[in-house]
């Protein structure tokens, strides 16, 4: 066995002198190691010693400086994830497993026949999407893993890289960090994390995940780089002991996670809140909890929900992005109904073939990124740093006093259009306070108002002698942009 204390002490001294090279290293070891064997040793202790393998082999001091800000827009899952995903079908259930000509080896190696992949798998396809609607749940077998990574690889690997753009243009993404991906699936998220994160990041990354799913998670992983370090826990969220894994127990919590991640799997916990709470213990002072859901009805409302019960307005969680609460003390209670879209991102070959063979039309391909999110964070940071004052603006929690009459307001812009063709554009907005839903309705767009238009999800609008009505037949307030409205973006 190699002196592995040898070897740490060996990179110390050696990352302030020059790039480590296992070849040279391997001459100061007890007994003279392989370098193969040195190599793999750096390896596993390159995350506690802070070192990056470069491509020639040698290791070097990892980059502390944030991740920077990335031009984020996939339009296509990644060649070397398709391909990868595809051999896990093909190693499963055939070359033509998205046909009806599934075979699988016997007990003697030679062929027999079994049921029809293809017509399975899109079953299985339709059943998790009712299931999910329904709020039915979800068992995940090796089949429904197929299912679940043949759908939702691609949409899920680009919607994590927008919500981490809102942690990474303010310096709060870690280039060197420990990861912990709460039911990471078949790894999707995990793959847009890699890919988001720069070449020199170094990364400790832990995936929770007891079901079917792990396997193909395992075999996703092994595309990402060398410093891109993995470890698949297949426990449930429930059991997961992550103290055990940062600190071994000794309560240094100088090694807790920089980011915990929960995406599309709150909707699938029996207690979500109480999950959360129990991960939010684990977290760096500086960390960040990232959340994320389907955009549709129940699970982007089971988001706020859960959101708004760990951060009350006197308690040390905080909303970081997107749902700012921008009057001190206060806390919304609406529907809560928020989600962001996104370019759409082309239907990999495996959705193609999965389609094309069960003659659908389109049925399943999901080239549509549109996503939930919420970020958490115990430091009291938020992305933007507004403030409300009731001498300047009025509050939604106090709308009802303002009905036909023209306000100033500050406001969260927290949805695309979200109008039918040909109808004036609808946005949601919020400013941290309202018991009912707020949407800005642009009747008449000009210079001076069109950053209703123009802002990005997420963005702080100050509204000018903007006409606050109430709409009978949606239940909610409409902020009226016309021609005598004033918009800008704040911050």
């Amino acid at each position: 066995m190699i002196d592995r204390e040898a070897v740490r002490s060996n990179a110390k001294y050696l990352r302030n002198v020059r790039p480590i090279d296992p070849e040279e290293i391997c001459e100061y070891i007890e007994g003279t190691p392989h370098p193969a064997v040195v190599r793999q040793t750096l390896r596993e202790e390159a995350y506690d010693l802070r070192l990056i393998e470069r491509d020639d082999g040698t290791f070097v001091p990892a980059n502390d400086d944030p991740a920077p800000l990335e031009s984020w827009n996939p339009t296509e899952f990644p060649e070397a994830y398709a391909f990868a995903f595809e051999d896990i079908l093909v190693e499963r259930r055939g070359v033509n497993w998205h046909r009806g000509d599934f075979d699988e080896r016997s007990s003697s190696g030679s062929r027999t026949s079994s049921d029809n992949s293809g017509d399975e798998l899109r079953e299985t396809i339709r059943r998790l999407k009712e299931d999910y609607y329904r709020q039915n749940p979800v068992e995940y077998d090796e089949t429904a893993a197929l299912g679940y990574g043949l759908y939702h690889l691609p949409d899920y690997y680009a919607a994590v890289g927008y919500v981490l753009d809102d942690l990474a243009e303010t310096g709060r993404l870690p280039r060197v960090c420990r990861v912990l991906d709460v039911g990471a699936g078949t790894g999707g998220p995990a793959l847009g994390l890699h890919d988001y994160l720069p070449e020199d990041a170094l990364v400790d990354y832990h995936a929770v995940e007891p079901s079917a799913s792990a396997d193909v998670l395992e075999r996703m992983l092994e595309e990402t780089g060398p410093n891109f370090r993995t470890t698949v826990h297949r426990e449930t969220a429930e059991d997961f002991d992550a103290r055990g894994v940062v600190d071994g127990g000794d309560g240094d919590d100088s090694d807790e996670f920089d980011v915990v991640l929960f995406a599309n799997v709150l909707s699938e916990l029996d207690d979500p809140e109480s999950v959360v709470r129990k991960y939010l213990d684990v977290l760096a002072d500086d960390g960040s909890v990232v959340a994320l859901a389907p955009a549709d009805l129940n699970t982007s409302v089971g988001l706020r929900e859960v959101e708004r019960a760990v951060t009350p307005p006197d308690g040390e969680v905080t909303v970081y992005s997107p749902t700012l609460r921008l009057w001190p003390g206060e806390a919304p209670s609406d529907r809560g109904w928020s989600f962001d879209r996104r370019d759409d991102i082309a239907a990999p070959a495996f959705q193609r073939r999965l389609d094309e063979a069960g003659d659908d039309d389109g049925t399943f391909l999901n080239e549509t990124v549109q996503f939930s999110y919420s970020i958490l964070r115990t430091d009291g940071v938020r992305r933007r740093e507004v403030t409300a004052s009731a001498d300047r603006f009025a509050k939604m929690a106090e709308m009802d006093r303002h009905v036909t009459e023209r306000i100033d307001l500050l406001a969260v812009k927290l949805s695309r259009n979200l109008a039918e063709d040909g109808a004036n554009p609808l946005y949601k907005v919020s400013d941290g306070s309202e018991s009912v839903g707020h949407y800005a309705v642009l009747t008449h767009r000009d210079a001076l108002n069109e950053e209703l238009a123009r802002a990005d999800y997420g963005d702080i609008l100050a509204f000018e002698n903007v006409l606050c009505l109430w709409n009978d037949d949606e239940e909610a307030y409409n902020l009226v942009v016309d021609g005598e409205v004033v918009v800008d973006r704040v911050a």
